[in-house]
């Protein structure tokens, strides 16, 4: 019987191609380590993560680095007790790709909430992209960063904006996520959409969400349910199904995993090509 189930939730054929192990890992590294900056003097290609509370933001951070280090490592705290937002402040994490020419920071920001003034303001998040955040800046629901604060950059180098907002969310629960947190995703997408920012969707958690995943992750591009995830958060967030990326961060693990580490370089790829692609034309203007 479990087998004949099996068979139902999966297609015949993976619905999008992929490698895996250790060679895949390697050559997926590679490229990233070899993508030229559309401008030598920019001083870092940022972007910027958000996404309801308990989504996995800090946690994806964390296995990019784990990805490259091959080690377990902790540098984004995250807690998975509290509905709060444990990030409470902008703060930016290098990520140690072994390109020299392209030094890549991803950006955390307070977690989403349901209702008015509750999580981070879309006010921060707007100004955030355009490099107005100071890092360090505390996130304050109900008082969003105004010009004469302390934080406020004034006059922002380019290298202070965001080049690619990169939207996390859970694939076990977001179908049950808040509707005004939803409201609030769709809002901040139409903001960024004047200045031609690139968005993407990382989904996590497919492990949780579907068993064939959760016995083996090569089985994700079989799974329907994981499709059919992506493309609910396609349709509710507006951002395309090329854009969509599944992955499984790193929680239980006391060692890195190929295949793991496949889906989250994948990913990572494809943001870091869309932000030096933005970079080139903001900066050109």
């Amino acid at each position: 019987m479990g087998n004949i189930k099996a068979k139902i939730d999966e297609y015949e054929t993976p619905w999008r191609n992929t490698s895996w192990g250790k060679q895949k890992k390697d050559s997926l590294k590679q490229t990233i380590k070899e993508i030229k900056p559309y401008k030598n003097d920019l001083k870092y290609l940022r972007i910027l993560v958000v996404g309801p509370n308990g989504s996995g933001k800090s946690s994806f951070i964390n296995s990019i680095n784990n990805a490259f280090k091959g080690r377990i490592t902790s540098d984004a705290l995250s807690n998975t007790i509290s509905s709060k937002s444990f990030t409470v402040v902008y703060k930016q994490y290098e990520i140690e790709t072994g390109n020299p020419s392209l030094t890549v920071v991803i950006n955390d920001v307070m977690g989403l909430e349901g209702g008015f003034k509750h999580g981070c303001p879309l006010e921060d998040i707007i100004k955030a992209v355009h490099g107005h955040v100071k890092e360090g800046h505390e996130f304050i629901p109900e008082k969003p960063l105004s010009s004469d604060d302390p934080d406020y950059i004034k006059t922002p180098e380019p290298s202070d904006q965001a080049f690619c907002l990169v939207n996390v969310l859970a694939a076990d629960r977001i179908q049950f996520t808040d509707e005004s947190v939803l409201g609030k995703l769709r809002d901040l997408r139409h903001d960024v959409k004047r200045l031609g920012l690139p968005q993407v969707i990382v989904m996590t958690n497919v492990d949780q969400t579907c068993p064939v995943v959760k016995a083996n992750l090569q089985k994700v591009y079989y799974s329907k349910k994981i499709k059919e995830k992506m493309q609910w958060c396609s349709n509710e967030l507006g951002v395309p199904m090329c854009h969509v990326f599944p992955v499984k961060n790193y929680h239980e693990e006391i060692e890195t995993n190929d295949d793991m580490d496949v889906l989250i370089l994948q990913a990572l790829t494809q943001i870091i090509q869309l932000a030096n692609d933005n970079a080139k034309i903001r900066l050109t203007k």
